[in-house]
């Protein structure tokens, strides 16, 4: 008993290394046809499956999403009874089924075919990757679904990881990572980037670590902000009033430097009462950490950390490498983001 989750672990990995030597190897063609059929979709790729394919199919639908290429779920039985209204022309149909012979799916052909929409089928019957589609003969006949298929992928395993050899487990795990390889393929392929990745996730601890600079920050009145002749008490009331241990001095909007508490400590330790008679353009900091807004929150923390400071300057460039000041980020505003 003690060897059993070690064999279906076995079993199961075994099942992905022979599916990444067919991906290296002979379903390569089908793949890249496959991959072309999803990049040049007008609509969506409607994913659709009974069962534990079904489960699989959902996953697949919400990875290809949350990458940059719109999908959906159709259950097969809900199609037959209206929801085919799903498929419109200009999408593309991804219909996995392990024998290749799922009834419900079967029966959706007819109106897949006369709406000429491309179909990418995942079977686990051994032929599938040498259906006709792929100019070769097959040693024995493909299943319904991949010979019906504009393009059939493979995804037979040797055994299921089930002592009886019946639950869906290897088979399922090929599917699940063959929907994953085509998912990753087309971001890649359609160059989807990391700040697309922030758009399509701004909920929970994801979309929190991807949050962008400017919506974090202090604007407004709660920046604190000093003209270049203000005097230190008032500096000092300023850096107070508005808590955030440091004060930007400024021309209008323009950015001249900064002056923070560590800044003050120092002056008081040199030139003790006498650094009240002086001006904040004579205390000040005049080449200050900034950031733009438009970067992640990850960003902001990585630089405060690598600098040993508590708030950075954010800021946007203008004329003549100037900088218009447009808030402040606080490692406390960080917190938040559960990154702290």
């Amino acid at each position: 008993m003690k060897h059993i989750g070690e064999n279906v672990v076995r079993i199961e990995a075994e099942a992905l290394r022979a599916l990444a030597d067919r991906l290296a190897g002979p379903m390569a063609s089908a793949f890249n046809r496959a991959l072309e059929f999803m990049f040049h979709c007008r609509g969506r790729v409607v994913v659709t499956g009974m069962g534990k394919s079904g489960l699989i199919a959902r996953k697949i639908a919400a990875t290809l999403s949350s990458t940059g290429s719109p999908a959906l779920y159709l259950h097969p039985v809900e199609a037959l009874h209206g929801d085919l209204g799903m498929i419109v022309r200009g999408d593309v149909v991804l219909a996995l089924s392990a024998s290749g012979e799922t009834e419900e799916i079967l029966q959706l052909m007819a109106t897949i075919k006369r709406l000429q929409v491309p179909l990418i089928s995942m079977t686990c019957d051994e032929s599938s990757s040498e259906a006709a589609h792929d100019g070769a003969r097959s040693t024995r006949a493909a299943s319904t679904l991949a010979s019906s298929a504009d393009v059939a992928l493979d995804c037979s395993i040797s055994k299921e990881a089930c002592s009886l050899g019946l639950a869906p487990t290897a088979s399922t795990t090929t599917m699940l990572a063959l929907g994953d390889a085509l998912a990753v393929a087309l971001s890649e392929k359609r160059g989807f980037k990391e700040e697309d990745f922030a758009n399509l996730h701004p909920g929970g601890k994801l979309g929190k670590r991807l949050a962008r600079v400017e919506s974090l920050m202090h604007t407004g009145e709660a920046v604190p902000r000093v003209t270049a002749q203000t005097k230190m008490p008032d500096v000092i009331y300023e850096m107070s009033r508005k808590k955030l241990g440091m004060t930007t001095v400024v021309e209008g909007d323009r950015l001249l430097g900064v002056i923070s508490d560590g800044d003050l400590r120092r002056l008081l330790e040199q030139r003790g009462k006498d650094t009240l008679d002086l001006a904040a353009e004579d205390c000040m900091t005049r080449t200050p950490k900034t950031i733009s807004g438009r970067e992640f929150a990850a960003t902001a923390l990585a630089r405060m950390e690598e600098m040993k400071i508590t708030s950075l300057v954010v800021v946007d460039g203008i004329a003549g490498n100037k900088l218009r000041l447009r808030g402040i980020v606080h490692l406390h505003d960080l917190w938040g983001t559960e990154m702290v």
